[in-house]
């Protein structure tokens, strides 16, 4: 199946009272992969392997893994702080300073680019998304709690 095509919706902004102030705001309708594509180009993409490193001569490094609690219930990356994507923005404070070295994963690497493009949003600027999700470190030999 085709993707629709993106769209232009445009939003008349009226201040209270006062119709002298219209503003027009327009915005292009984006699909979920337009996102992702996107939050790839901002953040940085590490594979299994380079986490792996990273983990190792890093130790105080913060693996997340933002699937849900049932994908999460499968398995996780050894030592990962299960964080539901849903729930990251509100919650990443209590696991992570600002400037920690941070690696989020989730199934294949999509909903962790979102993740970690959020995250860096909100200052946490060494944030990165692991490419291949769980799927790759699992195929690359990565430990796993179960």
């Amino acid at each position: 199946m085709a993707p629709l095509p993106a769209t232009r919706q445009t939003a008349n902004l009226t201040p209270t009272g006062n119709d002298a102030g219209v503003t027009e705001r327009t915005m292009t309708a984006k699909s979920y992969q337009d996102m992702v594509r996107e939050a790839k180009t901002r953040v940085p993409e590490v594979t299994a392997s380079d986490s792996m490193r990273i983990m190792r001569e890093k130790p105080d490094t913060v693996m997340i893994d933002c699937r849900e609690p049932n994908e999460a219930a499968l398995g996780t990356v050894a030592g990962a702080v299960v964080i539901p994507r849903g729930l990251l923005e509100q919650n990443i404070e209590r696991y992570a300073a600002r400037d920690r070295k941070i690696i989020i994963y989730c199934a294949s690497g999509n909903r962790s680019a979102l993740a970690a493009d959020s995250l860096r949003e909100m200052g946490y600027q060494d944030a990165a998304t692991m490419a291949g999700g769980f799927r790759a470190w699992v195929e690359a030999g990565g430990d796993v709690d179960a």
